[in-house]
């Protein structure tokens, strides 16, 4: 959660939130079917990202993961700002010797 907080931006500016995307995720139960319609009834792309950001932000964690799995599927170039900070994978290598 504390990285749809941190990438939220980007994120906004990026999901493209159609009809099919937010019946997937109405589907899975991360949203409701009430917020499904709600967010249809949203013309503005943007704005509609928006509501369904803040949406996922009152939801459980069980339903940001639901969220998570429906991003994979159907829009997975957008996955890696949800599972790393900005999108970058830091790693550190320890050398035994």
């Amino acid at each position: 959660m504390r990285l749809l907080a941190v990438n939220g931006i980007q994120l906004l500016d990026r999901i493209e939130a159609d009809v099919v995307f937010v019946t997937e995720l109405a589907t899975a139960e991360c949203i409701t079917w009430q917020q499904r319609e709600h967010l249809m009834n949203i013309s503005q792309p943007r704005d509609r990202n928006d509501k369904l950001l803040e949406f996922l932000t009152r939801r459980s964690v069980a339903d940001f993961q639901k969220f998570s799995e429906v991003l994979a599927k159907e829009q997975a170039f957008l996955l890696p700002l949800l599972v790393t900070d900005g999108g970058l994978i830091f790693s550190a290598r320890i050398t035994l010797v």
